[in-house]
């Protein structure tokens, strides 16, 4: 793009005389210096005003939203109702009692009074093959599991914020663009409209410059309302309003993101129900050992009026087959857990290689622009509007129209890359775990 403007305009000059003057060089020199200081003005400009405001930085935010997760409160419920169950799962077999009566009614001699024998009766059973740590530890796994769960909803929720800060902070350099686009267009309109006073340029110039600026000056509106639109869309995961501001200098560093170190929490979850499901194939081993039951009694004779102690005792018979199906079904889900567990280790490394790769394009993509594109973009710009300034015909608004909309094509792309650049990185914090650390803190609060 920019052999084809520069080109264009030299080849205009040749067939213009007097046009190529010995101070266009140096008024462009001039230009290229005044807008390459006037960018680096800006960039400090906004840097000392972001450090002077307090501006929000993501862990701020990411620590306001997690304090207010409404799931919070339900896995604290989910958790107090797993905790509940270790309890029940320590209580023993209650003992239990039992009256028999016998010879109660009949014909003939037998008779509430004369032939019945009562046996009130004691009973209990005992717990054999270690049932009741089993249990308990069963339910302790599950109170794991649950705390996990919990864990997983809270960071699939500040994912959905960190997206929602990256989206803010793209709304914002959108703002910067905008503006940028918007006085390079009022610019150009200036030179125009002395150019048409001077019977240079046709009216239409001047009157599709004013449109130019006119659609410039809507499109910085827009991404005014958008940004802010955008704020109050984040501000919403804490309860909050919009009026804060951002700390805009991370959407514009490259960073790279820490991959996957040891167990992340989808890994810890996976790794809870496994444990979880080797406790339940111990239950069942255990279910597969016979309990005894023992009573003994006190039986009372009317006939004679005489008192009896009994006793008693029972075990059931063939449990470990009948519970067999059981014992199966445990070792297989345990079996399933293992292999999960495999599996998501697998597809996490997958997906973070190819969000890291990805990154690595968008970031060798983004350096070329803002050093290959944007700066040879700007040098045309100032150079037409250099010309423009100058008189002539060697450039008309056709050439200052293409320029201006080369560098907002560029700002907009870059933008846009930087914006997936950070959406991806949102995805690898979320699959590492990165802010599991902070719903620690959360939670200690």
């Amino acid at each position: 793009m920019k052999f084809s403007f520069e080109g264009r305009a030299l080849r205009r000059a040749r067939r213009s005389p007097g046009l190529l003057r010995p101070g266009l060089a140096g008024s462009a020199a001039v230009a290229l210096m005044l807008l390459a200081a006037g960018g680096q003005a800006q960039s400090q400009t906004q840097a000392q005003s972001q450090a002077q405001t307090g501006a929000l930085r993501l862990d701020d935010i990411l620590t306001r939203a997690a304090t207010g997760d409404p799931s919070m409160a339900a896995t604290a419920a989910h958790v107090e109702a797993a905790e509940a169950s270790v309890r029940q799962a320590g209580v023993r077999p209650l003992p239990g009692i039992a009256v028999d009566l016998e010879n109660f009614a009949g014909t003939g001699q037998y008779g509430p009074v004369n032939m019945s024998e009562s046996t009130a009766w004691y009973e209990r059973s005992w717990e054999r093959g270690g049932k009741r740590a089993a249990r308990i530890d069963a339910a302790r796994a599950d109170v794991g599991v649950m705390a996990e769960r919990g864990r997983i909803r809270s960071l699939d929720y500040l994912e959905k914020v960190e997206q929602a800060w990256v989206e803010a902070l793209a709304a914002e350099a959108a703002i910067a663009g905008a503006e940028e686009y918007l006085r390079i267009v009022s610019g150009v309109l200036g030179q125009v409209e002395r150019r048409v006073g001077a019977a240079v340029d046709p009216l239409f110039a001047a009157q599709r410059a004013r449109t130019d600026v006119a659609q410039a000056r809507i499109a910085r509106d827009q991404a005014v309302d958008a940004a802010r639109i955008a704020r109050a869309t984040l501000a919403r995961y804490w309860g909050g309003g919009e009026d804060y501001r951002l700390d805009l200098s991370p959407f514009d560093r490259l960073d790279g993101v820490a991959g996957p170190e040891g167990e992340t929490p989808d890994l810890a979850l996976l790794a809870a129900e496994r444990e979880a499901a080797e406790r339940r194939v111990r239950v069942e081993e255990a279910k597969s050992v016979s309990d005894p039951t023992v009573r003994a009694g006190v039986r009372h004779f009317s006939q004679t009026n005489d008192i009896a102690v009994v006793f008693g005792a029972s075990i059931p018979l063939g449990a470990g087959r009948a519970n067999r199906a059981n014992v199966e079904r445990a070792r297989a889900e345990q079996g399933a857990a293992d292999a999960e567990l495999a599996v998501k280790r697998i597809e996490r490394d997958r997906e973070v290689a190819i969000l890291e790769a990805n990154r690595t394009r968008l970031a060798s993509e983004i350096r070329r622009i803002e050093r290959e594109v944007l700066p040879s973009a700007r040098r045309v710009v100032a150079l037409v509007q250099d010309g423009l300034a100058r008189g002539g015909l060697a450039f008309t608004y056709l050439e200052a129209s293409a320029a201006q909309q080369a560098v907002h094509q560029a700002r907009l792309r870059r933008v846009e890359l930087l914006r997936r650049f950070h959406l991806d990185g949102a995805r690898i914090d979320r699959l590492t775990g990165r802010h599991a650390p902070l719903l620690i803190r959360a939670e200690n609060r």
